[in-house]
């Protein structure tokens, strides 16, 4: 069937098929996303009463490259199916995950290695974390309240691995205030030298090599994050992101950006006058929306951006 075109200001082109409009394809990736892996590592030297351990990872593949001639012309030569790209990320996990980054690492390095026309791609992971149940050999449960997260993003020879999680709630009772900010018509929110501090922490940082112990830096940074988040006072949580990522900077040569998204999670002292009762600092209520929303980007200074690395990266991190 052809479409018709109808143009209400001149009636003799009524009717006439529509002109393709010139067009060219600026940008393009595909893949195949959602593949929850997850991997049962046996210790065989200890037979039946084998030790295991669980890596449990959501992976997606994506490849970029020459595939122009797939989305204007309908030539799937070079289109690598995302069943195929599905099918790599389960062999790889048989041959073994170590960390997210190595893993995600090792995909891209395959695809760009075996198909001349893949130039690069974005390769992600969200990882569960899981622990033992009284240390034993073979029964878990779900360890940290976060996901951790990995992006591997590769152009031509150039590969920038980005890691981080979200999901990690925290919360310091007291050393928190908000003053001195404008006050207009609209403005009722009084100000404080007390209050409380909550936020769920979603967080990035990228890293200038690939050459990193990933679970240790993993690890050192969360803690980092939650230890400075824990000392001194915050004068906002605007302040507060900043010194988390300050000190993440300052104590890991290997990471030149980390990224906060990060929700003000109210916490209001509820009025008690109605039946009488003070309230000094002692009942509040939670509210869960609305909610600020604080974002903020630190680099090492003077160290190369790579704007690149994030674009398909959701949200602000």
């Amino acid at each position: 069937m052809t479409d018709t075109v109808t143009d209400r200001t001149d009636s003799g082109t009524a009717g006439r098929p529509a002109a393709a409009a010139e067009v060219e394809l600026t940008a393009n990736q595909y893949g195949k996303a959602g593949n929850h892996v997850v991997r049962i590592t046996r210790d065989a030297d200890r037979g039946a009463g084998a030790r295991h351990r669980i890596e449990d990872l959501v992976v997606t593949s994506q490849l970029r490259g020459d595939f122009e001639a797939a989305h204007t012309e309908g030539d799937n030569a070079h289109v690598v199916a995302t069943d195929t790209q599905k099918n790599t990320v389960f062999a790889f996990a048989r041959e073994g995950i170590d960390t997210p980054e190595q893993f995600l690492l090792r995909l891209g390095r395959h695809f760009t290695e075996s198909f001349g026309w893949v130039t690069g791609g974005r390769w992600a992971a969200e990882q569960t974390l899981w622990a033992r149940i009284n240390d034993h050999d073979h029964a878990f449960y779900k360890a940290g309240p976060e996901t951790r997260t990995a992006v591997v993003v590769k152009d031509g020879d150039t590969e920038t691995v980005i890691a981080g999680f979200h999901g990690l709630t925290v919360l310091k009772s007291t050393e928190s205030g908000f003053v001195g900010y404008p006050r207009d018509r609209y403005t009722t929110l009084a100000e404080t030298t007390d209050r409380i501090l909550a936020t769920d922490l979603a967080t990035r940082w990228r890293y200038n090599t690939t050459e990193v112990d990933y679970d240790a830096t993993y690890a050192a940074v969360r803690e980092t994050i939650l230890a400075t988040f824990a000392a001194g006072y915050s004068k906002a949580l605007q302040h507060t992101l900043f010194q988390m990522a300050e000190s993440v900077i300052t104590a890991n040569p290997t990471i030149d950006e980390i990224k906060f998204s990060c929700p003000n999670n109210h916490h209001f002292l509820s009025d008690l006058s109605f039946c009488g009762l003070d309230n000094p600092n002692v009942v509040y209520h939670a509210a869960d929306r609305p909610y600020g929303l604080i974002e903020a980007t630190i680099a090492r200074k003077g160290a190369p951006s790579a704007e690149a690395a994030w674009v398909g990266i959701a949200g602000f991190c």
